[in-house]
């Protein structure tokens, strides 16, 4: 059983229908990428599994639970985390207060506690700090963990965003164009980085026009059309879909 499954989600906007019938699934240890043409629905969907949207017919199910129409907080509170297309960094915060604040669901130490400065609070300070630094050094952000976040390169903010998600240690993370406004180099880097976390066991499901990072980089593509899934599969059998180079390649396939 996949530790996602999407199951016949139909999402309607005044009666234009932005889902229609969805069904995939996300499996661990494995990058599903989300691709389609722009207004195809890809985040519409991020939106349902994430608990922003409730769809108006069909079900979520994480690790066979439904989660159909939980609010945020309890779908991330279950190891669900997402990053958006816009990024939403905090201000002058340093790049480690960043990754902090994502270990919030982790986080054990009542307010009491934190404020009477208890034992728990310090040992839960210890390791979330020793977590982050461990986590800055493998996105290779150790030598900017002081600096404000804000300060960096886009593409090292970008990267600071996918390290607050992975913060929470979740099983699944939905990326919602994570490559938008990088280089191809910095894309690349991107790539390396979600096949490093798939093989650790991690779910990733990624919303991306980059396609040659789609098709080097994911196990499995679903291609959406209008709310509608065309296709889904490896990406080389994707790639040669008559639909999806119709539907979202086009010449850039040909």
């Amino acid at each position: 059983m996949s530790l996602l499954q999407v199951e016949d989600v139909t999402v309607e906007f005044g009666g234009l229908r932005a889902l229609d019938g969805v069904s995939m699934g996300v499996d661990a240890g494995r990058v599903t990428a989300l691709i389609g043409p722009n207004g195809a629905g890809k985040t519409t969907l991020l939106n349902v599994v994430s608990g922003v949207l409730r769809p108006g017919r069909g079900r979520v199910r994480f690790r066979g639970r439904d989660v159909t129409g939980w609010p945020q907080h309890r779908v991330a509170g279950l190891g669900v985390a997402r990053t958006f297309q816009n990024l939403q960094l905090f201000g002058q915060m340093t790049v480690r207060e960043h990754l902090l604040v994502g270990r919030y669901r982790l986080t054990r130490t009542s307010f009491l506690e934190a404020v009477l400065r208890l034992p728990r609070h310090f040992r839960e300070e210890k390791e979330g700090r020793e977590a982050s630094d461990a986590l800055l050094s493998r996105l290779g952000l150790a030598d900017v963990a002081d600096w404000p976040a804000s300060a960096l390169p886009y593409g090292r903010q970008r990267l600071v965003e996918v390290g607050r998600a992975l913060a929470s240690e979740p099983s699944l993370l939905l990326l919602d164009e994570p490559t938008a406004g990088l280089s191809g180099a910095e894309a690349e880097e991107v790539g390396r980085l979600l096949r490093r976390l798939a093989a650790g066991g991690l779910a990733v499901l990624l919303v991306e026009h980059h396609m040659d990072l789609v098709m080097s980089y994911s196990d499995w593509v679903v291609v959406l059309d209008h709310g509608v899934v065309i296709a889904q599969g490896p990406p080389e059998q994707v790639q040669s879909d008559p639909q999806v180079i119709e539907a979202y390649l086009g010449e850039e396939a040909a």
